[in-house]
C-alpha cells in the first residue's frame, strides 16, 4: 500500500503541466547547447593562428610552433578535438586552459560571480525603476511626466552601451570622481566598496533596460486603460483610477513586460563582456574576451556554453512567472 501510495504521489507529480514543462525545456535545452558549442569550436577554428602561436610570438619559428602544438594537443584534427572536449563536458571536466594551465571549470566559478552580481545589481535596480515611473507616466499620459519619461527613454535607447559607459566614466570618475572607473572590490572584503564599485558598470547595462522597460510598460498600460472593456466596466463600478491601474491594467501587462524581460535577458548577458573589459571587471566577459585574443578555445567554448545555458534557463522562468501570474496556464486550461 505504501509502494502504491508513492506511485500515485509520482504520477501526479509527472502529470503536473509545470513539471512537464520543465522536463520539455530542460529537453530542448540538450540540442541548443550542442549547437552552439558546434558552432563555436567552428567558428573559432576559422580564425587565423592558434594558441601555440599567440603563446610564442609572432617571432616563432614553425619548429617551435610544432613543438607548442604538440604539447598543447592542437595537432590532433578540429573533431577530434572537440569530440574530446565533449566528452570531458558531459562528465563535468571542461578541460584546462591552453594559456595558463588552470582549471576551466575553477576558472568559471571565480568569474561567474563577478558576472552574476554585476547583471543582478543592473537587472534589479533597472526593473524596480522602470515599473513605478511607467505606472506614473501612464496615470497621466500625455502630460509633462509622461513626456519627460518618453524622451529619457528614447535617449537612453539610442546609446549603445559602450558609449554610455565611457560618458559615465568621463562624468562621474573623471569630472567628479564619485565613482572608480576601474577596478572591482569583492563582496567579502567590503559591501559598501563591491557596490561602489559596481555603480558605473551596472548602470552602463541597467540605464537602457530602464529605458526599455519603461516605454515598454507605459505604451501597454495606456493601450490597457485607453482601450480595454474591463476598465470601462471597473471605472463604471466606482473603482478609483490608481486601482484600475495597478489591479487590472497593470496584471494584464505584466504579461508583456515579462516577455520582454526574458528576451533581453540574454541582451542583458553579451553586453556584459564589453562593460567588464572598459571597467576592468574579473568578470566572465572579460575572461572570454581574453581568451578569444589568445585563442584559448577551452576557455571560449566554456564561456560561450555557460551563456547559452543561462538564456535557456531565462527563457524556462519566463514561462513559469507566466504559470504563476495565471493559473489558467499551469494547469493547462484553455
Amino acid at each position: 500500500m505504501a509502494a502504491g501510495r508513492h506511485r500515485g504521489v509520482g504520477g501526479r507529480l509527472f502529470a503536473s503541466p509545470s513539471v512537464r514543462l520543465v522536463g520539455k525545456r530542460l529537453l530542448m535545452a540538450v540540442p541548443i547547447t550542442l549547437g552552439v558549442s558546434i558552432l563555436t569550436f567552428w567558428v573559432l577554428n576559422l580564425i587565423p593562428g592558434n594558441a601555440a602561436q599567440q603563446l610564442l610570438g609572432a617571432d616563432a619559428t614553425p619548429e617551435q610552433i610544432r613543438a607548442m602544438e604538440l604539447q598543447l594537443g592542437l595537432d590532433k584534427p578540429a573533431p577530434l578535438r572537440y569530440l574530446d572536449w565533449l566528452g570531458g563536458a558531459v562528465t563535468g571536466d571542461l578541460g584546462r586552459s591552453l594559456v595558463s594551465g588552470q582549471s576551466v571549470a575553477g576558472q568559471l566559478g571565480e568569474r561567474l560571480a563577478v558576472t552574476g552580481e554585476l547583471v543582478a545589481m543592473a537587472f534589479v535596480v533597472s526593473l524596480l525603476l522602470a515599473v513605478p515611473v511607467a505606472l506614473l507616466a501612464a496615470y497621466h499620459p500625455n502630460r509633462f511626466f509622461d513626456r519627460l519619461s518618453m524622451f529619457v527613454s528614447v535617449t537612453g535607447l539610442s546609446v549603445a552601451n559602450y558609449v554610455l559607459a565611457l560618458v559615465l566614466v568621463l562624468v562621474f570618475a573623471v569630472r567628479f570622481a564619485v565613482f572608480p572607473a576601474i577596478g572591482f572590490v569583492p563582496l567579502s572584503e567590503s559591501v559598501g566598496g563591491n557596490l561602489h564599485s559596481l555603480v558605473l558598470p551596472s548602470a552602463a547595462i541597467g540605464i537602457p533596460m530602464f529605458c526599455l522597460y519603461t516605454r515598454f510598460l507605459r505604451g501597454d498600460l495606456v493601450d490597457q486603460m485607453q482601450g480595454q472593456d474591463y476598465v470601462v466596466t471597473a471605472q463604471a463600478k466606482g473603482v478609483g483610477p490608481w486601482q484600475v491601474l495597478l489591479r487590472h491594467a497593470f496584471r494584464n501587462s505584466s504579461f508583456g513586460l515579462i516577455t520582454v524581460v526574458g528576451l533581453n535577458l540574454s541582451t542583458l548577458i553579451g553586453a556584459t563582456v564589453i562593460i567588464e573589459q572598459i571597467f576592468a571587471l574579473p568578470g566572465l566577459g572579460q575572461l572570454m574576451l581574453q581568451a578569444i585574443n589568445t585563442r584559448d578555445m577551452a576557455v571560449v567554448q566554456a564561456c560561450v556554453v555557460v551563456f547559452a545555458v543561462v538564456a535557456v534557463l531565462a527563457n524556462l522562468l519566463t514561462d513559469l512567472l507566466y504559470a504563476v501570474l495565471d493559473p489558467r496556464i499551469r494547469y493547462g486550461s484553455r
